[in-house]
């Protein structure tokens, strides 16, 4: 009983860092109709950036996560001007292939500026918490709660907001959006910079308890437009169950089955989601 306690808090710490990752990525797919296979590396940025300022600048870890966001944010919006919006009207090939190659250069630039080796960040809150029988670090907690709390915030702004109302009338109907007067490039851009912020957090709240590296955005790419597809495309309901549903089946496969197939799970549910629910578990504009 108690290693079943043990990974289901472990597929919660995951599952809280996937559905982030899935949930930025749904939103410029549902915006956009573009499949951003760098979005993983914005998440290796936050990290990188988190690790950086709290390790060389000394700010504290809750000031570096926001100036990450921020930063992140800029990068998102730069991305989405430079990168994007001139593919707008071209091939969707050409946009994943800009997505792919500004993949390799945030990579590219994340290996020049801190290098290949891993980087461990300390946490502020190693502190170890007795809880159900079993001992967890206080970061894991706080992650899980913080991830919730980031979702819950998102999900108010995209159904109590006007800026949220745009970008959920941008993903049902582009066309209709633009109009009933929406600024439809106004709206693209504002969802780069927040997917790009969302991501942002996820990396800043793993980064304490798991090992930084240049490619650790391309497996996280992998998860996340699985749990897209799990969720149904544009779904933003379904990038948040479909994250957790994935990060439980990981652990819980891992433990029960074998360790050397976890990172197998994820490809193993996406077969079988596309051959008896191709539409994916839920089927929702954001």
């Amino acid at each position: 009983m108690e290693l079943l306690v043990v990974q289901v808090l472990n597929g919660l710490v995951t599952g809280s860092v996937y559905s982030l990752v899935a949930l930025g990525l749904t939103l410029i797919y549902g915006t956009m109709q573009v499949p951003n296979f760098a979005h993983g590396h914005l998440y290796m940025l936050g990290a990188y950036v988190t690790f950086s300022l709290v390790a060389f600048a000394g700010l504290h870890y809750w000031a570096a996560t926001l100036v990450a966001m921020l930063a992140l944010a800029v990068v998102g919006l730069a991305l989405e001007r430079v990168v994007f919006r001139p593919l707008r009207h071209a091939p969707h090939l050409n946009s994943m292939i800009a997505a792919v190659g500004v993949m390799l250069v945030l990579e590219g630039v994340a290996q020049r500026v801190w290098g290949e080796d891993f980087r461990r960040m300390v946490s502020p809150y190693d502190t170890v918490v007795s809880m159900a029988g079993i001992s967890v670090t206080a970061h894991r907690l706080i992650l899980i709660a913080a991830a919730a709390l980031v979702m819950a915030a998102l999900l108010l702004f995209l159904t109590r907001t006007p800026a949220g109302f745009a970008i959920r009338a941008t993903a049902q109907d582009r066309e209709g959006a633009l109009l009933v007067g929406i600024d439809i490039d106004r709206v693209t851009m504002g969802t780069f910079a927040l997917s790009a912020a969302i991501a942002s957090v996820a990396g800043s709240l793993i980064a304490p308890i798991s090992l930084i590296y240049p490619a650790m955005g391309a497996l996280v790419t992998l998860k996340a437009f699985a749990i897209v597809v799990l969720g149904g495309m544009g779904s933003v309901t379904g990038a948040l169950a479909g994250g957790y549903l994935l990060a439980l089946a990981e652990s819980l496969g891992g433990t029960y089955v074998s360790a050397d197939y976890q990172d197998l799970v994820a490809f193993v549910v996406l077969v079988l989601v596309f051959a008896f629910r191709p539409s994916g578990l839920f089927r929702e504009a954001p």
